[in-house]
């Protein structure tokens, strides 16, 4: 079995010295692929004293020469493409074609649009003898999740660079083949010694040691809401900035519409896309009451149909989930979604026997439910949709804000006015109109308990940025 253990430091791969490992499991098979010794809270402390030795040098680095490292970083990654995917492809057990597009070249070409944004950033204003200038915030900690791990990465680390920060990346332990060939890149790109760090290590006792070290100064943490809450309370005892990408249980409100076919199939896809393990996922769809049964006939159709197979296996668009205890959590709320009343349309047929050994969850879709059962409230992670009847646009509006979440919304409406009103009214983040497509130049980022500041767009790069107003005589 494949052995890892590697920790980039300072410009340097270490070793680390602890005893903890974590054996990394293909969700497709079950079986054991890699075990990985983990970094511990000494390591921790020497990359936070490596990236504080090396701030002052890289933020007064000039911002077209950070540009140029970021471009340089971008050519790396593109030349180790295909590593990137195979390590992806092994982590998540994701179809290789949504691996490629999305997991991969997605997040490089995030990264290349940030060498432009760095060009482009005004550091500087004078006005009626005030001058404002925007300064690196410091040493910033990077906690990255599994579930997108590369596009994760880059919506932290890309911006962080461009404002000037050193950081320490700690990336989950799910998923750390590609953080480490990212460190390979970056460090092929000749970046200065300490600018960048990456630790894998568990969340105690690296993760605590990294919120709490006083040389921090911005804490950027992409998980789960109870996770997060956790880092805000913690980082707040040396009122550290914390900027967090979170839960969500979004809605997707359909309108009356003579495309309800196509409506109902965009919104199944999404909930299946990653098997359901994407944070704005638009779990919720909202359909008027008069168009309700035969949305629910359209969504058990169009969920049945969806080929589920093995990552390689060819027109696959749903694989296994990360790990058996997503699995386990998955089985539970469709249990639960049972118990509640709710009736489940689709998902109900035995999975193929190749796949048994693996964490697969069929496409599952629940009808009949209401905006208070958990399995409408809570988020379930999975390739889990619920269908949700209202009796007016204002009904369905307060049904989409009633979440304590915020982070995406769709409105599907034939009159692009009233879709764009819509949106408007909703609490969250992003809200998509009809077929519009998800785009990495957009900032990102959520209301209420889905998280706080965004990321990605030039927007991202403010996170890391830190105003001082100098007063002349």
């Amino acid at each position: 079995m494949k052995q890892i253990n590697r920790h980039y430091i300072n410009g340097q791969w270490q070793p680390s010295p602890s005893q903890n490992t974590q054996t990394l499991i293909h969700g497709a098979s079950g079986a054991a692929y890699a075990e990985l010794t983990l970094a511990d809270a000494s390591q921790a402390e020497q990359a936070v004293m490596a990236a504080r030795q090396a701030f002052q040098r890289w933020s007064s680095t000039p911002k077209d020469e950070r540009a140029d490292a970021i471009g340089r970083i971008v050519a790396e990654l593109k030349a180790r493409r295909d590593d990137l995917v195979d390590a992806i492809v092994r982590e998540l057990s994701c179809p290789r074609w949504f691996v490629e597009e999305i997991q991969v070249d997605d997040p490089i070409d995030a990264f290349a649009k940030h060498e432009t944004w760095t060009r482009e950033l005004t550091l500087s204003s004078d006005k009626d003898g005030v001058r404002q200038q925007w300064l690196a915030k410091g040493v910033a900690v990077l906690i990255t999740p599994w579930n997108y791990p590369l596009h994760q990465l880059v919506a932290k680390v890309a911006p962080a660079l461009a404002a000037g920060c050193t950081m320490v990346v700690k990336p989950s332990e799910l998923s750390p083949e590609n953080a480490l060939i990212l460190a390979e890149a970056i460090d092929a790109a000749g970046l200065p010694e300490g600018v960048f760090n990456l630790v894998i290590g568990a969340g105690d006792p690296v993760g605590n040691a990294l919120i709490q070290h006083p040389e921090v100064d911005v804490v950027s943490f992409t998980g789960s809401t109870g996770v997060g809450k956790a880092i805000q309370q913690t980082a707040a005892s040396s009122t550290k900035r914390v900027c967090l990408e979170m839960g969500g249980k979004s809605p997707y409100l359909i309108a009356p519409t003579e495309q309800l076919s196509e409506a109902v199939s965009l919104g199944v896809e999404d909930v299946m896309l990653n098997a359901g393990q994407t944070c704005n996922a638009l779990t919720r769809m909202l359909v008027h009451e008069e168009q309700y049964a035969e949305a629910c006939d359209f969504a058990a159709t169009a969920a049945d149909s969806i080929n589920i197979g093995l990552p390689d296996t060819p027109d696959v668009v749903l694989s296994a989930l990360v790990s058996k205890g997503q699995y386990q959590k998955v089985q539970r709320y469709i249990e639960l979604g049972r118990e509640e009343g709710a009736r489940q349309i689709a998902g109900l047929t035995p999975l193929p026997e190749n796949l048994e050994g693996g964490y697969f969850v069929r496409p599952t879709v629940f009808a009949d439910v209401h905006n208070q059962m958990r399995i409408a409230r809570e988020e379930i992670f999975g390739p889990v949709l619920c269908l949700i009847p209202y009796s007016s646009i204002d009904d369905a509006i307060a049904i989409a804000n009633d979440t304590p979440f915020g982070l995406s919304a769709r409105v599907w409406h034939d009159d692009a006015t009233e879709a764009s009103r819509i949106a408007g009214q909703l609490r969250a983040g992003q809200v998509y109109l009809n077929q519009a497509l998800m785009r990495n130049d957009v900032p990102f980022g959520g209301f209420k308990q889905s998280g706080l500041g965004r990321e990605l767009g030039p927007e991202g790069i403010d996170e890391f940025l830190e105003l001082q107003s100098v007063i002349m005589e």
